[in-house]
């Protein structure tokens, strides 16, 4: 079990049991800090489909119960050796190695369900106290408090947390307004199955019988990539494309397997083959937000984490690694503020985060373009212009580190900026690690 730092009197409630909301509530307790989850599903199940962490969010992971909890997660992970990729006709256009894989520092993709499992009991050993079917109406604070309304219960803390969704209700408590997500103007149909079916059929029993593997297609404002996982047990695709549907009322929705095959119509029979061995997939809507102007709120009581701060687009595969990272920053500047400038560990959290969030933010939509919108002839001269950028700024930053090197220079600037006066003394603290 990992050693928990000495208590710091804060308390935090963590809205949203997510992948942003559990690494908050997880690193707050090893810090130190009294942490108190509510989310509003009465059950958490084990559903979804591919997902993604980055090493920069797997050494977070490796870090916890000694190693423990990544132990739990390596079986299910996703082991391919590269990425190739191929234009929609099925013309090969270059393999893309993976990145390095190491124990500490290890990407961890695999099924979103069973990886949220494995964190999510990870949190309840530490015996961090989680509420199910508990759906926050409201969002309050003061100068000297944030808290919550849930169930007829008013429900106060030092801090609070908003790390649910895309829909965040603490939204409209940080901007001072309804802040109504929009169609990104592209759509996801999407799957997980059993591969079985794909094994069994000559076209596509190469993407499953040695192993796993990674395969990409990419066309005219489409692409579909497809991966085997579990020794090739397991396979997921997703396919992007163009969408302007409305998506006021939901986001995610079953999917038409026809529709989803006129997308690819003409496309490597490969490709297609694969959808049409599939039995159900779901019809995702990319939500999408224009970033925002802060993540905190007027006292600095109230902060935005994950999606609700910063929704990001598939391609760039650091969606959840970064709603992690915001967990790891904000645990660490509370614990080196101390309990009487909780609001000064809020505005560094911001500060320390936001350039790097929009940073990683506009790499997914440069990757999309890129492969939406490629020149085939220039491509073909130059094939690695398409492969993922995974530059050492993003996949080998260490958050917890970097947080504790810049503290005292981000805290100078903030209180130089507020008129605040010298830079606060953190108290002494036990490294966690």
């Amino acid at each position: 079990m990992s050693q928990r730092a000495q208590d710091t009197g804060i308390k935090v409630i963590v809205v949203g049991a997510g992948f942003a909301g559990l690494t908050a509530a997880i690193e707050c307790h090893l810090k130190g800090h009294s942490v108190l989850v509510l989310e509003k599903f009465s059950e958490l199940k084990p559903l979804g489909d591919v997902i993604s962490f980055g090493p920069n969010a797997g050494r977070i992971m490796a870090r916890w119960a000694n190693g423990a909890v990544y132990d739990r997660l390596y079986p299910l992970c996703h082991r391919n050796k590269e990425l190739n990729f191929y234009m929609w006709n099925g013309e090969f256009i270059v393999s893309q190695p993976v990145y390095p894989l190491n124990r500490e520092t290890p990407s961890v993709n695999g099924h979103r369900g069973e990886i949220h499992e494995i964190v999510f009991q990870y949190a309840k050993e530490l015996g961090i106290e989680i509420r199910l079917g508990c759906q926050v109406l409201e969002y309050l604070e003061d100068k000297d408090r944030a808290g919550v309304k849930v169930n007829g219960e008013t429900i106060w803390a030092d801090i609070v947390v908003g790390s649910d969704g895309v829909r965040s209700k603490a939204r409209e408590l940080v901007l001072g307004y309804v802040d109504k997500p929009k169609s990104s103007g592209y759509a996801i149909y999407r799957a997980w199955m059993d591969s079985t079916p794909i094994l069994n059929d000559p076209l596509t029993k190469h993407l499953v019988e040695n192993g796993d593997t990674h395969t990409g297609w990419l066309g005219p404002d489409v692409h579909f990539l497809a991966a085997s996982l579990k020794n090739g047990k397991s396979l997921s695709w997703v396919c992007t494309h163009r969408d302007e549907a409305d998506i006021a009322e939901s986001w995610s929705l079953p999917g038409n397997l026809d529709e989803a095959l006129k997308v690819i119509e003409g496309w490597d029979p490969i490709a297609r083959r694969i959808v049409e061995l599939t039995p159900e997939c779901v019809d995702w809507k990319l939500v999408y937000r224009d970033p925002l102007p802060t993540w905190i709120s007027k006292e600095a009581r109230t902060c935005l984490a994950g999606d609700a701060a910063h929704p990001f687009l598939p391609t760039s595969i650091q969606g959840a690694s970064q709603a992690m990272e915001d967990g790891v920053v904000l645990a660490v500047c509370l614990q080196l503020a101390g309990k009487e400038n909780v609001p000064l560990a809020v505005r560094a959290y911001e500060k320390i985060r936001y350039d790097r969030v929009r940073r990683a933010q506009l790499l997914g939509e440069e990757t999309r373009e890129m492969w939406h919108k490629a020149d085939w002839d220039e491509v073909k001269k130059n094939p690695d212009m398409i492969k993922l950028k995974r530059d050492d700024w993003l996949f080998l930053f260490d958050c917890e580190k970097n947080t504790h090197e810049v503290w005292d220079e981000t805290v100078k600037e903030l209180t130089e900026a507020e008129g605040v006066g010298n830079l606060i003394q953190p108290s002494p603290v036990i490294d966690v690690y």
